[in-house]
């Protein structure tokens, strides 16, 4: 009797293969419960970042269209710039092929308007950081890129009533759409694109900053030069040959070049042999997607720094 019970064995025992089993079971249940976890917690943050993101950049627009000077800054300030050009200085500019001066102008000063929205986002954030803003911010459980991520998507809005100005302007003076709806839509794409990335480089300066003055400054000694060394308002076809390669790979040049290219207004940089001119759509995408890829992180890091003290 002794024997058979020990050969048949407890019915509640279990072999050391089924023990392993069930534990790898378990092990693997468990990982999937936080693998689950991981996924509910990582949306649920995202949701509340997104959620803070809409909340300040409808805080930040409304803050923009009640004060004077920034509607001005979007709706009068394209209309002086295309009559500027077009009427001041337009008689004394030539375009090789003797395209429409006015056709041409249009695609540079969207590009020049895209670049000036870093200047608005810098400013802006100088202000907040100035009054005090950030600080409060920094007491409530927020996202810290949804702070910067507002800014720059209201700063985008108001680019896109800007956009609407000098295109509504041009049209008035005689500038056309030669492309069907599908290439229209692209060039504002690629336009808003390089608006929302110039916007970061201008939270870069803001945070840096110590005054909306010194933003201000700093906004001028890089839009100026990028704007004027472009091809936005001459052709670069006649200039020297290392100062055309600058404005060649100019981010403005390119963006300039896509748009006209897009719209199928006279484009005179299509006979220039470098790989920008040749390919404007890719590069001003190329462009835009390197300077998100850097700016984004440094603005970010820049922020988190600037509350930290």
């Amino acid at each position: 009797m002794s024997g058979g019970t020990a050969g048949l064995g407890h019915p509640l025992a279990a072999s050391p293969a089924a023990v392993a089993a069930r534990g790898a079971g378990a092990l693997a249940g468990a990982r999937r419960r936080s693998q689950a976890t991981a996924v509910a917690d990582a949306a649920g943050t995202a949701g509340w970042a997104a959620r803070d993101m809409a909340v300040l950049a409808k805080r930040t627009l409304c803050r923009m269209i009640t004060t004077p000077e920034q509607v001005l800054n979007v709706t009068a300030q394209p209309i002086i710039i295309v009559l500027l050009f077009s009427y001041v200085f337009g008689g004394s500019i030539t375009l090789p092929g003797h395209g429409s001066y006015r056709e041409y102008l249009i695609g540079g000063i969207f590009a020049v308007t895209m670049c000036g929205t870093a200047q608005g986002t810098g400013i802006g954030l100088a202000i907040d950081i100035s009054g005090g803003l950030i600080d409060r911010f920094r007491s409530l459980p927020m996202s810290r890129a949804a702070v910067l991520a507002g800014r720059t998507l209201a700063d985008l809005a108001l680019t896109i009533v800007a956009a609407a100005v000098t295109a509504g302007t041009g049209l008035l003076l005689g500038w056309r759409i030669h492309t069907g709806p599908a290439d229209t839509i692209a060039a504002l794409g690629l336009a808003l694109l390089f608006a929302y990335a110039a916007s970061w480089g201008g939270a870069c300066v803001g945070m840096l900053a110590r005054s909306a003055e010194s933003a201000q400054t700093v906004g001028l000694l890089v839009i100026l030069p990028l704007s004027l060394t472009s091809n936005a308002f001459i052709s670069t076809a006649r200039l020297t040959p290392w100062l055309r390669t600058v404005a060649d790979w100019n981010p403005v040049s390119v963006l300039a070049t896509a748009c006209r290219q897009l719209l199928g207004n006279p484009d005179p940089s299509a006979a220039i042999r470098s790989w920008p001119m040749q390919h404007a759509v890719l590069a001003s995408a190329l462009w835009s997607a390197v300077l998100l890829a850097a700016l984004v992180p440094l603005a970010v890091f820049l922020y988190a720094r600037r509350v930290q003290r």
